[in-house]
């Protein structure tokens, strides 16, 4: 399999085509643009779907109608417009009704700024709308994980009827790097038991997928039978890297293109006689909590990096329980972190412990 140079956001939707996307539904926003401009293309000449909405509240509804089909589709935004979808993610989750998101941060708070951002962390994981649910969210770290993460993304979001989403930054859906391209890597999923297809020559009973749910103790079950499934999810779907941990005294955390940047500056750390690892939840939701733990166990600190002000810090805390002492170092506003100072904060500690 050859390599192709692509940009970020590039490599995503064509992921996506290749994942077998039949639909997109999408409405321009920096620094995720190329996505739908690639498929607003790539879409007509496959004989595929491509609408650009009128606004992100109509592509996130128009997602609803087709994931409610068993159709394989997906939108793509950035933070403030993620934040107008989030009624309809909620109701997604609910209704069980597959999709792909991809989410490509910028910064903000509010409309922000166009710089890259790690700040929609809380928004995609803890989730905006109303209601106990939980998205899927998967975080990659370099292109070509972003192109595998997407099959994968399409594959969890059928396999268990819930919104799915890649979290990326503008980093990089902006950059590029020579990616493999590979064939649909996940079978299709069956879903003649609950699309919404027509009831043609079967003259099946009629079916309904909805978010209302009244009287008596109906949503109270619903809610019971779901949570049962991200249970599910939970004890099967983490994935997570273990980056020099074992003999570590230090453990970075961090998740996307800071765990890169930080993975740099554990060589550099390593290589000036400080033991220090990193690990990188690649699935934020699930989060894996069991194995940081695990891994942190005897540790003197562990060090959480983050282009926010400390979004996936409570969750680290959580996971550790205690265990280890934790610190934290982060940047906002779309200011980069970069290896030198995190090799800096890495010999800060040490001369601290």
């Amino acid at each position: 399999m050859t390599k192709m140079l692509l940009k970020g956001n590039e490599a995503i939707a064509q992921a996506a085509i290749d994942a077998g996307c039949i639909c997109y539904f999408g409405y321009p926003i920096t620094p995720q643009n190329e996505i739908g401009e690639f498929m607003s293309y790539k879409m007509p000449e496959l004989n595929r779907t491509y609408i650009s909405a009128e606004s992100e509240l109509a592509a996130i509804n128009m997602l609803i109608g087709a994931g409610s089909t068993g159709t394989l589709a997906m939108t793509s935004s950035s933070g403030c417009a993620i934040a107008l979808m989030q009624e309809a993610i909620s109701s997604m989750a609910t209704a069980e009704v597959p999709g792909v998101i991809i989410s490509v941060m910028r910064a903000g708070p509010g409309l922000g700024d166009i710089t890259p951002s790690q700040a929609d962390y809380t928004q995609s994981v803890k989730g905006g709308g109303n209601g106990d649910y939980r998205t899927i969210v998967l975080a990659p770290s370099t292109i070509e994980e972003a192109v595998n993460l997407t099959h994968k993304a399409f594959y969890l979001a059928m396999k268990y009827r819930n919104p799915t989403m890649l979290l990326a930054d503008g980093i990089l859906g902006q950059m590029m790097e020579p990616v493999k391209m590979p064939e649909k890597l996940y079978p299709n999923i069956d879903n003649s038991s609950w699309a919404l297809d027509g009831v043609g020559q079967e003259r099946r009973d009629g079916r309904s997928l909805m978010s209302l749910h009244m009287g008596d103790d109906i949503l109270e079950k619903l809610n019971h039978r779901i949570f049962k499934k991200y249970e599910v999810i939970q004890n099967s779907e983490v994935m997570y890297e273990n980056y020099m941990c074992d003999d570590a005294d230090v453990i970075i955390t961090a998740f996307g293109t800071v765990a890169r940047v930080a993975k740099s500056s554990v060589n550099e750390a390593r290589k000036l006689g400080y033991k220090v690892g990193l690990f990188r939840p690649i699935t934020l939701w699930p989060f894996p909590n069991k194995e940081l733990n695990k891994i942190a166990q005897g540790k003197k600190c562990v060090l959480d990096i983050e282009l926010n002000m400390g979004q996936m810090l409570q969750d680290v805390k959580i996971a550790l329980n205690g265990c280890a002492k934790v610190e934290f170092f982060g940047k906002v506003g779309g200011a980069i972190i970069n290896s030198v100072e995190i090799t800096d904060k890495i010999v800060e500690i040490f001369k601290e412990i």
